[in-house]
């Protein structure tokens, strides 16, 4: 079952359970809003991994909004926010734990023969390709940065 799939069927039960005012519907539909948005600014239909992609974001969009709201001290935003992410996570693949992504990265480090700082986007596109979406970008930076020093 396609990613898309997924998302319809899970859509649909949770109309069906009359979860109209329910947060996992509003989120489910909220995540179908911004793919068939970007589906209409491509003109085709997103394949599984640009699916996974435009619910990254949304993930990352609420991240952000958490920092934001914990240091305006808005703890029912925080936890509202935290609700969506565990409800969009269930769509995206497991992320790899620190010590996969540094053995992965170090692994790349090698591969691409980096020296220094100065090849950090050789590593970083290397690693991006190879995590597809199991692991933060910001994570995956700190960590070469740290490597690569």
């Amino acid at each position: 079952m396609t990613l898309r799939e997924t998302l319809s069927a899970d859509m649909k039960e949770a109309m069906k359970a009359r979860e109209a005012g329910k947060l996992r519907l509003a989120v489910i539909r909220m995540a179908w809003s911004s793919i068939r948005n970007k589906e209409i600014d491509e003109k085709k239909e997103l394949s599984d991994e640009e699916i996974m992609a435009v619910l990254m974001k949304e993930v990352k969009q609420r991240e952000d909004s958490i920092a934001e709201f914990k240091t305006a001290g808005r703890d029912e935003l925080v936890a509202k926010n935290e609700e969506e992410i565990a409800i969009l996570k269930k769509y995206l693949p497991e992320q790899l734990s620190d010590d996969d992504l540094k053995k992965i990265i170090a692994e790349t480090i090698t591969a691409v023969h980096a020296a220094g700082p100065k090849d950090m986007g050789k590593v970083m596109g290397a690693v991006i390709g190879k995590t597809k979406g199991r692991a933060d970008g910001k994570k995956i930076n700190s960590i070469v940065r740290e490597l690569l020093k």
